[in-house]
């Protein structure tokens, strides 16, 4: 029998699998319920009890768990029945059935497209490197509160993703002299500059092109490139509303060609000093440089007047792969580094982009500076009491070399990593963010100034000179005692006939080593040096008492272009290249204090308060006694200044002179008088004599331990093959299980997975960091790097939420951020195909069973099935029952009974019986 599916039944069916669809998705209750109620806990209990309830416990007082045993755990029906009774009871104020609620963890996500192509900022949780920005995050800073300003060639106001976190009170037209810095639009999208640079500042979470890394700053942008730049344009920039304004980011400088020597000139200078002791209140603003695109043609960032100042912070690039960029400049006034492009198999960076566009191609020094501004903004917005020298420490004192490829790293005197290229690593921002959260101010900036003795001394072609001072850090002046350093300078005045000739080192007490300049093959100038200021931050943290040594190297090699190369060779005999140092002085910059040695109460955090006094010469002779004297800190001058330009294009291009520069003196320092030659230099000064009130008489290390690792004998075994054999599990552990050999702790940089200690997370896990109670020492916490596994669907991921999906496996596909399986049909989720199933099971047989019975009795009524009918019954005379023949109706009318079988048709009306088939005689 067959039956054909109507409409109506196709109808009936997707209206099951709807409902059964809305079960799943309706409110599920549970077994328990929330009530309020009078009197205390024993009255719930009893309460409870009597109403066939179990008591489970206090939510807070007055409000109470009960769960009833005869309710299902989860239901898609309120149970209001088991209830009634409870509601009515006088000491029962309101009681509800809980129901189940989705919550999700509120980690850091983005919608925003191009997120994911942010390398530089997420890739840490998959095992790589980045900037720890997403740490920072996690901990609630963004930004917020805090304003960052880009100084540059204007800011498109109203793009999509800088529109929501614009400030007007951040920005201003120096060029044209007006408050809009919308840019100049050409057909080159010349003016791109400063809008690339605020993007990766402060660019929205907004699903809209990129996020910054301080996406809840406030940005905006002085256009002052565009035009003449002169030395009031510059100032009249790094001078606009300081009391408003928090960072000020630059990516601009002199030529990168390798000959230029240039600097602020005295109105930038003024704007740079009034900066950092009038701006925010006094604290300092916060001045944010890029360190210089030269690299290519052997330009030194020392001879960049704005990156080599103490008053910047001056940033350098590292590539994706942890390599020292192409365009990138060495020195050793560099800071630390931030992320940006590199060779050209190398990703750049991605960032907002002129006429409302977003680009992934933003590169050089330009990009590093402005993220280096946003990362200084979560620090501030963590500690606002910041002053400019709390963030160049904290700066130091966080940034990571792991991962930064270079060979002149080096480790000074109290223990610190530093390089020419990368400064002191690697910007982390969740460190800094940690750090500015306990940092205690530093203590009040000295100036110790220490001149040499040696006076024009001659510096032998291809040979070199060795000059040296021997300084106490000006113990005899208490307001200029120096212990524990920031930044050196070695200010120098010298003639060369080929400047580009020379390399200059200095080193410390302690032995560090830095370049201060290094051999730049362009620079064909003879105009040397005038008291200009080489300064070195490689040595922060040391002690500043002993002898320093400066010592410059004269190649006296003579080059000559030839075509696109230069040929060089060396003349020892050539007079044409010597060199001659007429004088240098030693600029200590630094603290009397430790900084966190000791807390300092203070309600206004301390700044240096220079003052200016006039410029004194001394005419004393040269002796083996100090005499101190006040004088002037001279700037930092030479004898051109060039137009400046924006460090866009990797290629700079020269510039003429214009104006001569002005030296101003703002700073408050000591002139330190020594012998022409190296002396000890001695002291004494009478302080008040605290009474102690313990002594220490003697104190002993006692260290508790083996000579060889307790697993390194049942695990390691010496073999005499050349073939190399497998690490032992415990080689990267910090800390071990001895009962099983296996690893609970990893050293710094590891992470921990499956009880062992990787370089790296393996695919379908992310890195991240967990805080442990004990660690391999007990009553200690420690922050752990581990593996976990990623959410279900990732391939790579960046954590354990389902929209931290990088990548998806086979049979998924990216949905906002989340891997989400491909669905049948385009609305069936594989996942339910069970359920489905069973629904549509049930939805078949209800319908194929109501269609059954339908027909049966349908055919039942119309007697259209076949059967045999029973013979007739009769009765006997006696009354008893018995079976008649049957009667046959013949064509002649006749009847006859007949007690055999027959086979029997029926007819349509029972009154018209008629036999229509033969009778089996």
């Amino acid at each position: 029998m067959h039956f054909k599916i109507t409409m109506k039944e196709i109808t009936g069916l997707f209206v099951c699998g709807f409902i059964l669809l809305k079960i799943i998705d309706a409110a599920q209750y549970t077994d328990k319920w929330a009530v309020e109620i009078d009197g205390g806990e024993d009255v719930a209990r009893k309460l409870a009890l009597d109403h066939g309830f179990r008591y489970v416990g206090p939510i807070m007082p007055g409000f109470y768990t009960f769960q009833h045993r005869r309710v299902l755990r989860r239901s898609t029906n309120p149970s209001s029945h088991h209830h009634r009774t409870l509601i009515k009871h006088p000491q029962v104020h309101w009681l509800e059935q809980q129901v189940v609620k989705r919550r999700v963890k509120r980690d850091v996500f983005f919608n925003d497209p191009k997120w994911p192509k942010q390398w530089y900022l997420n890739r840490a949780p998959s095992g790589g490197l980045d900037m720890n920005v997403q740490g920072a995050w996690a901990m609630g800073y963004t930004g917020k509160g805090i304003v960052v300003s880009i100084l540059d060639d204007g800011i498109e106001k109203n793009h999509p993703d800088l529109a929501e976190n614009y400030d007007p009170g951040a920005s201003y037209d120096v060029n044209s002299h007006d408050p809009d810095p919308q840019p100049r639009y050409d057909y080159t999208n010349e003016n791109r500059h400063g809008t690339r640079c605020a993007g990766e500042v402060s660019a929205a979470k907004n699903n809209v092109c990129t996020v910054g890394v301080a996406y809840n700053a406030k940005i905006g942008g002085v256009r002052m490139l565009d035009g003449d730049v002169t030395d009031s344009v510059e100032a009249e920039a790094l001078s606009l509303n300081p009391n408003h304004i928090d960072i000020y980011s630059a990516s601009w400088g002199p030529d990168d060609d390798g000959r230029t020597v240039d600097g602020p000139a005295a109105l930038a200078r003024k704007a740079f000093s009034d900066g950092v002791t009038k701006g925010r209140g006094g604290k300092g603003s916060i001045f944010v440089w890029a360190s210089g695109n030269g690299g290519r043609d052997g330009d030194s960032c020392n001879c960049d007047g704005y990156t080599n100042s103490i008053y910047t912070l001056s940033i350098s690039s590292a590539s994706e792969k942890g390599n020292i960029p192409w365009y990138s400049e060495a020195c050793s006034s560099t800071l630390a580094s931030t992320y940006s492009s590199g060779s050209g198999s190398e990703k750049q960076i991605v960032t907002t982009d002129l006429r409302k566009e977003c680009t992934e191609t933003h590169t050089g020094t330009s990009a590093s500076a402005p993220l280096a501004g946003g990362i200084c903004a979560l620090a501030l917005q963590a500690n606002p009491g910041l002053t400019w020298r709390d963030m160049q420490h904290i700066v130091v004192m966080t940034a990571r070399p792991e991962g930064l490829h270079s060979t002149d790293w080096v480790t000074n005197g109290v223990g610190r990593k530093v390089s020419h290229s990368f400064g002191y690593g690697l910007m982390d921002a969740s460190n800094m963010v940690g750090l500015a959260l306990n940092w205690t101010n530093v203590p009040e900036q000295h100036i110790c100034e220490i001149p040499s003795g040696d006076k024009n001394k001659q510096i032998p072609v291809n040979g070199r000179l060795r000059a040296a001072v021997s300084s106490d850090s000006c113990q005899g002046s208490p307001q200029h005692h120096v212990r524990y350093l920031e930044h050196v300078q070695a200010r120098i005045t010298l003639q060369s006939n080929r400047r580009g000739d020379l390399t200059i080192f200095l080193t410390s007490p302690m032995g560090t080593r830095a370049t201060l300049l290094a051999k730049r093959v362009r620079d064909t100038s003879r105009e040397g040096f005038s008291n200009w200021a080489f300064m070195s931050t490689h040595t922060w943290g040391e002690n500043p008492d002993g002898t320093w040594e400066l010592e410059i190297e004269n190649s006296g090699s003579t080059c000559k272009r030839r075509s696109w190369s230069y040929s060089c060779y060396n003349n020892p005999s050539d007079t044409a290249h010597s060199s001659e140092l007429n004088s240098w002085t030693l600029v200590l910059y630094g603290t009397d204090q430790i900084p966190l040695s000791t807390p300092r109460p203070t309600t206004t955090p301390p700044t240096t308060t220079p003052t200016t006094s006039p410029p004194t010469t001394s005419t004393t002779s040269p002796s083996t006694t100090t005499t101190l004297k006040t004088t002037s800190t001279p700037k930092p001058t030479t004898l051109k200044s060039t137009t400046i330009t924006p460090k866009t294009d990797l290629t700079p291009k020269p510039t003429q002179n214009t104006t001569p520069l002005v030296k101003i003196s703002t700073e408050k320092s000591v002139t330190y008088k020594v012998a022409s030659e190296p002396s000890v230099v001695t002291s004494t000064q009478t302080s008040p004599v605290e009474t102690p009130t313990a002594k220490l008489k003697n104190w002993t290390l006692v260290l508790y331990g083996t000579s060889t690792h307790p697993q390194s004998s049942s695990t390691v075994k010496t073999s005499t093959s050349s073939v190399p054999t497998e690490k032992p599990p415990y080689i990267n552990c910090a800390g071990m299980n001895l009962s099983d050999g296996t690893c609970i702790e990893c050293l710094s940089g590891m992470f921990l997975y499956k009880n062992k200690c990787l370089m790296k997370c393996p695919s379908g896990t992310f890195g991240t960091f967990i805080i442990v109670k004990g660690g391999s020492l007990e009553n200690r916490t420690v922050e752990m790097a581990v593996c976990k596994v990623c959410p279900e669907g990732c391939n790579l991921c960046k954590g354990n939420n389902p929209t931290d999906c990088l990548t998806c496996k086979e049979g998924y596909k990216m949905e906002k951020n989340a891997c989400i399986q491909q669905l049948i049909m385009g609305f069936l989720d594989p996942k339910m195909i069970p359920m489905y199933s069973i629904a549509l099971f049930f939805c078949i047989t209800a319908i194929l069973l109501f269609f059954i019975i339908f027909g049966l009795l349908h055919l039942r009524v119309h007697q259209k099935m076949c059967f045999v009918e029973k013979e007739p019954r009769i009765e006997d005379k006696n009354g008893k029952g018995g079976y008649d023949a049957l009667t046959v109706k013949y064509e002649n009318g006749d009847s006859k009974h007949n007690g055999d079988n027959h086979h029997l048709l029926l007819s349509e009306s029972e009154s018209d019986l008629e036999f229509e088939t033969a009778i089996k005689q």
